[in-house]
């Protein structure tokens, strides 16, 4: 078995197509087939059904995708590694995050680390849910992921501080902070849509002060919520570092506070650029 091999294979998963890989991968059709019936044969079975008009994978291949995946990006930061060491290359630094702090704690930090290394690349891989971020590192993404703290990862882990949400009300609201969720148990609600992680916090949240929120309004976009809770459609907890400094809602904190611990993590300790970047996020104040 080839990295090229997977790479052959991982690519006609992801286009759906011999052909559309084919082309993307600049190799001819035939070519590529013999490539990946040579996988199949070294693995010992099929890992593709190919149907009249697309492929699929088999049992076995969706077994083998993750790791695929996962050993043709360790390829690539080895790569990088041994070009950053070798003074080949200034480099590319990987970082997968959530989109609450894509929006809020995230941006001051790459500022930062843009002026200190202006040529090093930055590529942000952003996702909705914690599991998402946690299942993509497991699969080898990105050199070093910012997010919720992930249960039973086996790897490198450092603490950053936590993440505070506020509730948001209309500037008229009369309402002052602290307060109570409860006092809001009756009301609809500006909630998260499903596959956003918030909505799994803000859930949470309110099991914890005895009932579940009702959702007036559901929207898809983290940086939506507090708009619309600020426009009167109900209230909305949010992460304090989505909102911008000049807001005309009613930002209160909770009581009992709603917070969630942050942490940097990657699949093993991470290489001396890696660990630079980790050691900025650690100084950023994110407790504050």
């Amino acid at each position: 078995m080839t990295l090229r091999q997977f790479e052959y294979l991982v690519t006609v998963v992801d286009e759906g197509s011999f052909t559309r890989a084919a082309e993307l991968l600049h190799v001819t059709q035939p070519a590529l087939s013999h490539q990946i019936r040579a996988l199949e044969r070294a693995v010992g079975t099929p890992l593709l059904d190919r149907l009249p008009r697309a492929v699929r994978l088999t049992p076995a291949g969706r077994a083998w995708l993750p790791f695929a995946r996962a050993a043709l990006a360790d390829a690539d930061r080895a790569l990088t590694a041994a070009r950053r060491a070798g003074g080949l290359e200034c480099g590319e630094l990987h970082v997968a995050t959530v989109y609450s702090l894509t929006l809020g704690a995230l941006p001051p930090v790459l500022s930062a680390w843009r002026a200190r290394h202006p040529d090093v690349r930055i590529r942000l891989f952003e996702h909705r849910h914690a599991d998402e971020l946690r299942e993509a590192m497991a699969e080898g993404q990105a050199d070093v992921a910012i997010g919720p703290s992930p249960a039973g990862w086996p790897g490198f882990v450092r603490r950053l501080g936590v993440e505070e949400f506020v509730l948001v009300l209309p500037p008229d609201s009369p309402h002052e902070g602290p307060v109570d969720l409860r006092a809001f148990a009756d009301q609809g609600w500006v909630h998260y849509a499903p596959d956003n992680g918030l909505a799994d916090v803000v859930d949470e949240a309110c099991r914890q002060r005895g009932f579940q929120p009702w959702a007036a309004v559901r929207t898809e976009q983290t940086a939506t919520v507090p708009v619309l809770a600020a426009a009167g459609l109900g209230p909305a907890l949010v992460p304090r570092n989505v909102l911008p400094e000049r807001f005309d809602g009613v930002v209160l904190r909770p009581d009992p506070p709603v917070r969630r611990e942050l942490v940097a993590y990657c699949h093993k300790d991470p290489d001396p650029l890696t660990s630079a970047f980790i050691g900025l996020l650690v100084g950023a104040g994110w407790d504050a």
